[in-house]
Formats: C-alpha cells, sequence, structure tokens
C-alpha cells in the first residue's frame, strides 16, 4: 500500500522533509532530541518530515546547526551543468532552489558552489511575508531588485524601493518584510563567509 502525499504538502516541502529525516536518521538523531535541540514539540518535526507543515527559515537553520550542514545543502536543482562551468557559472534555469511553505519565501541559490566563503541568494518575499527578527555572524546585504522592503534593523525600520541597497552584520538584530499587498519583493543578497 503506498502513501498518499497530503494536499496541504507541496512537493518542495516533501522533499526538503524527506531530506531532513534522511540526514537525522544518518547522523543517529531522534525526532526527540531534534524537537529538544530547536525548542519545538516532536508532533511538529513529524510534520515538517512529512512536508505538512511550514518551516520558516530560523526554524530550518536551527535544524542546519544540529544535523551540521549548512543551509545550502537543502539548495537542489533537477537540471546538470557542463563540466567547465561547475565552479563558475550558474545558467538561470539551473539555480538551486529552494521555497519554505508557508512563509511565501523562495530561494534561489546564485553561486556556483554550495559551500566557500561568499554565496549569492535571490530571496523572493510574496506580499506581507517576511522573517522574524534574528542575528547572524558575519555580515550580509542586498539590493532590492524589485518590489518594496521593509527592513528592521535593531530599535529602527526603514522602507527601501526598487535600486536600493543595504548591508547588515550580526551586532543587531533585524528583520524583513514585504509590506506590499498586491507585489513580490525580490532581492539579490550577498553573504559573506558561507554562514548563511
Amino acid at each position: 500500500m503506498s502513501k498518499k502525499i497530503p494536499p496541504s504538502a507541496d512537493l518542495e516541502s516533501l522533499k526538503i522533509g524527506r531530506q531532513i529525516r534522511d540526514l537525522r536518521k544518518a547522523k543517529g538523531v531522534t525526532l526527540i532530541d531534534m524537537a529538544e535541540r530547536i525548542n519545538r514539540s516532536v508532533g511538529y518535526v513529524s510534520q515538517v518530515e512529512r512536508g505538512v507543515s511550514s518551516l520558516p527559515i530560523p526554524i530550518l537553520q536551527s535544524i542546519c546547526k544540529v544535523l551540521d550542514v549548512q543551509l545550502s545543502w537543502f539548495f537542489h536543482t533537477d537540471l546538470e551543468m557542463p563540466i567547465d562551468e561547475i565552479n563558475h557559472i550558474v545558467r538561470s534555469e539551473a539555480r538551486r532552489s529552494l521555497n519554505f511553505a508557508g512563509t511565501g519565501i523562495r530561494e534561489e541559490l546564485l553561486s556556483p558552489r554550495l559551500s566557500g566563503q561568499l554565496q549569492m541568494i535571490l530571496t523572493t518575499f510574496a506580499p506581507g511575508s517576511g522573517t522574524k527578527s534574528r542575528e547572524r555572524k558575519g555580515e550580509e546585504g542586498g539590493l532590492l531588485q524589485s518590489g518594496t522592503l521593509e527592513i528592521g534593523i535593531g530599535d529602527k525600520s526603514f522602507v527601501l524601493k526598487a535600486g536600493d541597497s543595504f548591508v547588515l552584520n550580526g551586532d543587531d538584530p533585524h528583520w524583513v518584510r514585504n509590506p506590499s499587498k498586491t507585489e513580490d519583493a525580490v532581492v539579490v543578497w550577498t553573504i559573506a563567509d558561507g554562514g548563511y
């Protein structure tokens, strides 16, 4: 008897959930251990692994810490690149992508390698979506390619329009959100030290 994919689970969520489950089992981490280490319930972790629960970026980052992988490990593409382009070129049709189910956020890896000192990521924020306040080590910056983006840094917030750029560091908590009700916000990020 084959298992049916729950209607609420999209294919991307299912792929990520299976990757988390397989990697968790390979590293000998139990559901209970994972839940405790990311400060969530066992039921929630199980739902993430089955692709039926939303997976915000900060929680996926916490899972990455437990599993000792970078967030970029979850980016994937179905296309193979020519061998001489692998470390240098990323064709638009072959970008590794990651959808964060239930968050309205989609990310595409613009860097040719999954590791290294520098990563570039294209993030699309659906209307009303965004991230919660967080800190990270190292610097990151971005260019708002289209739409409107609100950024909170410490106790201040700023509204950016297409063409504006910004830099964030780990000293102050920060958050970003798309305040528009109708238009996506598209950001090209540059992240130093590969610590995303």
